[in-house]
């Protein structure tokens, strides 16, 4: 008797209010979500601002100051900046970055991209060519310096004895100031350009093939193909690869500390090298906090350029003038 009283009372109930009473549970229901989203969120977010953040900002604060570790941040103001400008090493190491990051991914991503060309075919075996040229990229930095300056290694290096079995007398390579750079090129284009070979692999099998069978219809050559189809419709993943490249060199640590330690006579001492020197073996906090923030500046300023060009390049966008 009751049940049905209630469901005559429902019955009779306005389909305002009934509306209401759902928009009402609707709302409580995408609130619980909200909460739910942000509950997971916080974990990352706490680790965002705990191991980045707070650091970036830091560094921003320590820069600005006097700091050896032994005794409280003294704060001077621009006066690391002032340093910067008359310290030799500073310029040094700073042309050593750009010769560094200008010659290593132009000749990476050239390889790269052959390499990627020469791979995008259907063979036997083409599986396990991939996969070895793709190793080098997933073995440790550290791991690679070690035997490359085993390798490089004037009297029982492997290069040398090669080169003396053909009558060539090889250099001194990582002891020698005018090879030491090209040789540390030579190992880490060795190790990562297997990652742009990888990207670039992926956006040639992304190109659809009847392209290339309309150009060759057309009576288009190889080049022509390649200069018309391969290269406009592979733009996005060159330009990734060439981000994430430059970021990459300019960032680069391992392999300079562990094949030459910035030797010899600094030939091959780039600006990351020379911050965890400051830092980390002459205790110049603030001065290497200075560093780093023109080092993340030169990066901010060329990505920004990289972004600016692709607009056309990549994305057929106009300037605006």
């Amino acid at each position: 008797m009751a049940a049905s009283i209630a469901t005559a009372k429902s019955a009779k109930q306005p389909k305002n209010s009934r509306l209401a009473d759902f928009k009402l549970a609707f709302t409580g229901l995408r609130r619980g979500e909200t909460i739910a989203g942000y509950l997971f969120l916080l974990p990352n977010f706490a680790g965002f601002v705990v191991f980045m953040l707070f650091p970036i900002l830091f560094a921003f604060y320590i820069m600005l100051t006097d700091w050896s570790l032994a005794k409280e941040p003294e704060f001077i103001g621009f006066k690391n900046f002032e340093t910067m400008v008359k310290d030799r090493l500073f310029w040094k190491s700073l042309v050593n970055s750009f010769y560094y990051t200008f010659v290593a991914v132009p000749t990476g991503i050239f390889i790269a991209f052959w390499l990627a060309l020469a791979l995008n075919r259907k063979m036997r075996g083409i599986i396990f060519f991939r996969t070895v040229y793709f190793l080098p990229q997933i073995t440790l930095t550290v791991a690679a310096a070690t035997i490359w300056r085993w390798i490089y290694q004037p009297e029982i290096g492997m290069i040398n004895h090669l080169l003396e079995m053909i009558g060539i007398d090889g250099p001194k390579w990582i002891h020698n100031t005018q090879w030491a750079m090209p040789a540390v090129i030579i190992m880490s284009n060795w190790q990562g350009i297997g990652f742009a070979m990888l990207i670039l692999l992926a956006g040639l099998q992304g190109i659809p093939e009847e392209y290339y069978e309309a150009s060759a219809i057309d009576g288009a050559s190889s080049w022509q193909r390649m200069r018309f189809v391969t290269l406009p419709m592979l733009s996005p993943a060159i330009f990734f690869v060439v981000v994430t490249s430059l970021i990459g060199a300019f960032q680069a640590f391992d392999q300079f500390y562990v094949l030459t330690e910035g030797g010899p006579a600094h030939a091959t001492t780039p600006l990351t090298l020379y911050i965890f020197q400051n830092a980390f073996r002459f205790f110049k906090m603030g001065y290497g906090a200075a560093l780093a923030a023109v080092l993340f500046v030169i990066i901010l300023i060329i990505t920004i350029a990289q972004w600016h060009l692709a607009r056309r390049w990549v994305y057929g966008f106009e300037d605006d003038g």
